[in-house]
C-alpha cells in the first residue's frame, strides 16, 4: 500500500518534527472543545445567573484558550510546511538519481518532456499524503472526538440524533471516492501529456517556424488540452458531490436539534446553557467532520499522484553492473569487437556477427549507409547498451565485466547535435572533470579552437548559456563539446558524425578542432562525410549491420565494386536507394567488395 511504504520510508526521519506538530494540532483540539465547554458558563453564570464573580474568570480562560490555539496553530502549519518542503526536495533529488541510473534503454521507450511533467506534477503527492494524514488525525479526528466528548456530556440524546446521521454519509463517501481514482490518474497522466507537448514545442521552435507547425501543432495540443479540461471538470464535479450532501446533512442534523431543543427548553423550563454548549460544539464540529468526510477523496487524489512517482523510482535498471565488476584502468585504449550482435528489444538485429580491432593511439573510422549499425556499434563501448552477444574489449578485457563508470570516465564522447547544460560555459567545459583547473579549460579550448570566440564574449568563459547553447551558432557549440572532450583528457575517444550537421565554413573550424584532439588518442570516428576520414589509419564499412570491408581509404578507393567506392562516388554516406540495393544484391551472391 503506498501510503504504508510513504509512512515507512519518512516517519522515522522526521519523527522528532511530527511529534511536535501532533502536540501542537492536540493542542488546537483541545482548545476548540473548550470554547464549546464553556459556552453552558458563559450562558448560566453571565446572563441568566448574573453571576459578576465569573465573569472575569470566564474571559479570561477563552482569551488563554485562543492565544493557545493561535500559537500551536502557527507552529503546527510551520512545522509541517518545512517537512514537506523537505520531502519535495529529497523526492525530487531522489527521482534524478534514479534517472542517472537507468539505462538508455529506458529514456528510448520515454518522452524527456513527459518524464519532466510527470514528476513536477506528481511529486509533491508524497508532501499530501504524510500531511494529510498528520493532521486529519492529530487535528481534525482529535477535535472531532473531543466536540462529540463536550455533546455527550452536555446532552447524549441529541448528540444521538447527529450521529445517527454519519454512516449514510460515509457510504457515499466511499462510493465517490473509488470513482475518483481512476479519473485522477487520467487526469494527471493528460496534464503530464499537455505539458510535454508544450515544452517540446518550445524546445524545437526553429523547427515550428521552418516548417509552418504552428496551426498543427496548436490542434494536436488543443486536442489534448480538451480532454485534460474534461477530465478535470469530472473531478471537480466527483469532488464537489460532497458539498451538498454534507451541508444537507448537517442542516437536518442541526435544525432538528435546535427545535428539538428550543422545545425542551419552552416547555420544561430548563435553562439554555447546555443546549448553547451543545449547539457551539455542534457547530464547531462541522468544519473538522467535514474535512475528515474528504479526507479519503482528497488522500485519493494524493494517493495517485504519490504512485506515478513511486512507478519512476520502481523502475529496475535493466543494465546494471556485473556481480564482482571490477574498475578498469585503460593505459594503451585498444577497442575490440569480436563476434558481437545487438537489438534494441525484441527486434531485428542491428549488429550481427560484427569483429575488428581499433589499435591503440590509430584513429578508426566507421561508414556506410544510414541503418549500417554504426552510433549502435559506437554506443557500445562506453556501455550505453550491452551486446546481446560476443564481447567489445579494451585493451583486451571485457568491458560487461567492468563497472560502467570506470569505463566512461576514461571515454570522452563528441555526438552530431552537442548538447549544453545550464551555466556558463566555464561549468559546461568543467563537468568533464570537475578538477580541472581554469589554465587546463583554456588550454582545451585552445586546442579545439574556442578560445578566440569565448574570449571575444563580453563575459568570457563565465558566459551565462541559453537553453542548449541557443546564444551560440552551431560550429560554437560543436567546438565547445570538442574542448570539453579534451578536457577529459581520455585515452579512448568517440566520434558520432560531429560535424555533418555543420555548414563548410563551421565544418572546416570543427574539423581543426578535431584534429587535434584525436592526437595520441585511440579514436573511432563516424563521418557522414567520407572526405573527413580519408586520412584515418583503418576504415571500417559497415552495411545491414555487418562489416563488408575494412582498410585504409587509399586501399578501399581502389576496391572495384566495393561499397566504400560506392560510397565515394557520391562524396559521403548516403546511397540512393536503387544503389543500396544493388549493393545488397552483389553481397547476397556472395560478391566480396
Amino acid at each position: 500500500m503506498v501510503i504504508r511504504r510513504i509512512i515507512r520510508e519518512n516517519g522515522r526521519e522526521y519523527i522528532r518534527s511530527y511529534i511536535f506538530a501532533a502536540f501542537c494540532l492536540v493542542l488546537v483540539a483541545a482548545t476548540t472543545a473548550f470554547m464549546a465547554w464553556i459556552m453552558e458558563a458563559v450562558i448560566n453564570e453571565a446572563f441568566a445567573k448574573r453571576n459578576a464573580d465569573l465573569i472575569w474568570l470566564i474571559c479570561g480562560s477563552i482569551l488563554a484558550a485562543f492565544v493557545i490555539r493561535g500559537a500551536a496553530s502557527y507552529g503546527q502549519a510551520v512545522a509541517l510546511a518545512v517537512i514537506g518542503n523537505n520531502l519535495v526536495a529529497r523526492y525530487q533529488q531522489r527521482i534524478i538519481d534514479h534517472l542517472m541510473s537507468l539505462g538508455m534503454g529506458y529514456y528510448t521507450d520515454a518522452r524527456s518532456a513527459q518524464i519532466a511533467a510527470q514528476v513536477s506534477q506528481n511529486v509533491t503527492g508524497i508532501r499530501d499524503v504524510m500531511n494529510l494524514t498528520i493532521t486529519s488525525f492529530a487535528r481534525d479526528l482529535l477535535t472531532l472526538i473531543a466536540l462529540i466528548g463536550v455533546m455527550l456530556a452536555k446532552d447524549p440524546v441529541l448528540s444521538m440524533i447527529v450521529l445517527v446521521v454519519a454512516p449514510p454519509v460515509l457510504i457515499a463517501l466511499r462510493y465517490i471516492s473509488k470513482r475518483l481514482r481512476s479519473a485522477t490518474r487520467e487526469a494527471i497522466d493528460l496534464n503530464s501529456r499537455v505539458l510535454g507537448a508544450m515544452q517540446e514545442a518550445v524546445q524545437g521552435i526553429s523547427i515550428v517556424k521552418a516548417f509552418t507547425m504552428e496551426s498543427q501543432l496548436s490542434a494536436r495540443t488543443s486536442h489534448l488540452i480538451k480532454a485534460a479540461e474534461e477530465r478535470s471538470n469530472r473531478i471537480a464535479r466527483l469532488t464537489e458531490r460532497t458539498s451538498p450532501l454534507t451541508e444537507t446533512v448537517a442542516g437536518l442534523a442541526i435544525s432538528g436539534v435546535i427545535a428539538y431543543a428550543a422545545f425542551r427548553s419552552i416547555y420544561g423550563d430548563e435553562l439554555p446553557g447546555a443546549f448553547f454548549a451543545f449547539i457551539t460544539a455542534l457547530l464547531l464540529a462541522y468544519d473538522p467532520a467535514r474535512r475528515l468526510a474528504r479526507l479519503q477523496i482528497n488522500l485519493e487524489r494524493a494517493v495517485v499522484n504519490a504512485r506515478m512517482i513511486y512507478e519512476i523510482l520502481d523502475e529496475v535498471p535493466t543494465q546494471g553492473d556485473e556481480p564482482g565488476a571490477t574498475d578498469i584502468e585503460i593505459s594503451r585504449g585498444e577497442v575490440e569487437f569480436r563476434g558481437v550482435d545487438f537489438a534494441y528489444g525484441d527486434g531485428e538485429k542491428v549488429l550481427d556477427d560484427v569483429s575488428f580491432v581499433a589499435e591503440a593511439g590509430k584513429t578508426t573510422a566507421i561508414v556506410g549507409p544510414s541503418g549500417a549499425g554504426k552510433s549502435t556499434l559506437i554506443n557500445l563501448v562506453p556501455r550505453f547498451y550491452d551486446p546481446a552477444a560476443g564481447q567489445v574489449l579494451i585493451d583486451g578485457i571485457d568491458v560487461a565485466s567492468t563497472t560502467k563508470q570506470s569505463v566512461r570516465r576514461q571515454i570522452a564522447y563528441v555526438t552530431q547535435q552537442p548538447w549544453l547544460f545550464e551555466g556558463s560555459i566555464r561549468d559546461n567545459l568543467r563537468y568533464a572533470r570537475p578538477e580541472a583547473t581554469d589554465t587546463e579549460i583554456e588550454d582545451a579550448a585552445r586546442l579545439a579552437y574556442a578560445h578566440d570566440f569565448i574570449s571575444a564574449l563580453p563575459m568570457g568563459y563565465d558566459t551565462p548559456l541559453g537553453e542548449n547553447g541557443a546564444n551560440l551558432s552551431g560550429g560554437q557549440r560543436q567546438r565547445i563539446s570538442i574542448a570539453r572532450a579534451l578536457v577529459r583528457n581520455a585515452p579512448v575517444l568517440l566520434l558520432d558524425e560531429a560535424t555533418s550537421a555543420l555548414d563548410n565554413e563551421s565544418e572546416a573550424a570543427v574539423q581543426k578542432a578535431l584534429d587535434g584532439a584525436m592526437k595520441n588518442r585511440t579514436v573511432l570516428v563516424i563521418a557522414h562525410r567520407l572526405s573527413t576520414i580519408a586520412k584515418s589509419d583503418r576504415i571500417v564499412v559497415m552495411q545491414g549491420g555487418k562489416v563488408v570491408e575494412t582498410g585504409s581509404h587509399a586501399d578501399l578507393s581502389r576496391t572495384r565494386g566495393g561499397l566504400y567506392a560506392r560510397l565515394q562516388a557520391y562524396g559521403d554516406t548516403e546511397l540512393p536507394a536503387a544503389e543500396t540495393a544493388g549493393t545488397d544484391a552483389n553481397t547476397a551472391k556472395g560478391e566480396q567488395p
